[in-house]
């Protein structure tokens, strides 16, 4: 950006991180695949990059970008969602504390509870959703309360405001998952957060065919410091042409969450009314108990929904199988919509409702997303 005066999002999405090309004038950036750069006689470095573990063009402009979205002072990119997450973990020591959502996705309860315990760090997955619980559980040796609104795979809102509060209260660092939302829908460090992470592999990859991750921090501290070190240490980064197809994808950010939010508004008020449907996990249906809150802390209520099919697991199979619009796969912010059965995925220690069908409602046609679910439910006996 050629000047510091601010700029609204949709203005960021396209030119943060953004440079023409000085040595082709190409608006596009090159992709930089070279491991390594040359150096001057003198041994130094003055281009600014020496190996493409420790710095690349394409890396260098992604985090510009997507610290400058989420409107922190600083982020560093991995080679996948779990890869930032874990660099987060490493920031603590043996005997730390985390207090983590009891609706969480199941990769973040994985990483604690059976990379991290191994080290000392203990962990609390709690209600988050009432406020009186997260108190009793934060500890003196309590580091950081981990907050993912909206949940996966039940869609459930919490007040990020008033955890990050709870959490400063007590010398804790609060750090939110920002996946679902994106920092189109929601600004976690704005609501007073320390860090957001991201898979990136989700929405602002957008196309179901790059993997990564980040983490934006609100000031560049110690705290990101040591986040950083483990992306150099442990060189989980992300490959150039993965910085590059994410970074094509943000400048459509925002209107693609405008069409996803607008789609999966539609499919969940029809699901709610269906006979063989017992609830709707979606907090822009103005009945759901996170309605309020989703309402006023995001400027939309997302792509993603979730719903539970009377008669259990082998009837949300079987509307799984018949689909023809909807592809059955994990994952989720792709232009196209995906359906899966959450429980199986998430394995034997999962609790999550066995009738549960989770979807990513992607960019076509609402109604040809609604035939292809009633034609499915029609089946089901």
């Amino acid at each position: 950006m050629k000047t510091s005066r601010p700029y609204r999002f949709e203005t960021l999405a396209v030119h943060a991180g953004h440079e023409v090309d000085l040595s082709t004038g190409a608006v596009s950036p090159p992709i930089h695949m070279s491991t390594t750069f040359e150096r001057d006689v003198d041994g130094s470095y003055p281009r600014g990059f020496m190996y493409g573990r420790n710095h690349n063009p394409n890396r260098n402009g992604l985090e510009a970008a997507i610290a400058a979205l989420e409107g922190g002072a600083a982020s560093a990119t991995f080679g996948s969602g779990l890869a930032a997450v874990t660099a987060i973990m490493q920031g603590l020591q043996p005997g730390d504390h985390v207090v983590a959502p009891s609706d969480i996705y199941h990769g973040t309860a994985n990483v604690l509870k059976h990379l991290f315990s191994k080290w000392g760090v203990d962990a609390s997955f709690v209600d988050m959703t009432h406020l009186d619980v997260v108190a009793k559980a934060i500890r003196g040796n309590t580091r950081i309360v981990w907050i993912e609104t909206p949940s996966n795979p039940l869609l459930q809102c919490v007040d990020i405001a008033a955890l990050a509060d709870l959490a400063h209260r007590a010398g804790a660092r609060a750090i939110a998952d920002n996946t679902f939302a994106t920092p189109a829908l929601q600004n976690p460090l704005a609501l007073g957060c320390d860090m957001v992470m991201h898979s990136t592999t989700k929405y602002l990859g957008g196309r179901s065919d790059v993997m990564g991750g980040v983490v934006v921090s609100l000031k560049d501290d110690e705290a990101f410091a040591t986040v950083r070190q483990t992306q150099l240490f442990g060189g989980g980064i992300p490959s150039p042409f993965d910085c590059w197809l994410v970074m094509r994808s943000l400048s459509t950010l925002s209107y693609r969450m405008q069409a996803h939010c607008a789609n999966a508004r539609k499919v969940a008020t029809w699901l709610h009314e269906h006979p063989k449907v017992s609830v709707v996990h979606y907090p822009g249906l103005e009945d759901n108990p996170f309605h309020a809150i989703a309402a006023r802390q995001m400027n939309d209520f997302g792509g993603m929904l979730s719903f539970e099919v009377k008669g259990g697991k082998d009837a949300a199979m079987a509307v799984a199988a018949s689909v023809d619009v909807f592809t059955r796969a994990t994952s989720l912010g792709g232009v196209e919509s995906l359906i899966e059965h959450r429980a199986s995925i998430e394995g034997p220690e999962s609790k999550t409702p066995q009738g549960l069908l989770r979807m990513s409602i992607g960019l076509e046609h609402p109604d040809d997303l609604i035939e292809d679910l009633r034609q499915a439910l029609d089946r089901v006996n």
